[in-house]
């Protein structure tokens, strides 16, 4: 179960890294409107929530193809982030 925990973790970081370049964001341009900012933290927990739901799901019939699906989810959606990121400037 060590592919899960390592699963987990790369969740919690890719997504925690984005909140945290939203926050440097925030911090680099105090005079920009803060509220597409603030739903870029929203999505991103409610990514991890998902993420993490489907981490957790028990009774799975392939659990190598699921946790791979997983991985690939949370590569797009952390892509997807990161130029929702880039186009804030």
């Amino acid at each position: 179960m060590a592919n899960v925990r390592n699963l987990k973790k790369d969740i919690n970081y890719v997504l925690g890294d984005i909140i945290e370049a939203v926050y440097v964001w925030e911090l680099s341009n105090p005079s920009k409107d803060n509220k597409k900012s603030e739903a870029l933290i929203d999505e991103a927990i409610a990514t991890f929530d998902e993420l993490i739901v489907k981490v957790n799901a028990k009774n799975i019939d392939n659990p190598k193809a699921h946790f791979k699906a997983i991985n690939t989810e949370l590569e797009a959606k952390g892509n997807a982030l990161i130029e929702k990121i880039n186009k804030l400037a």
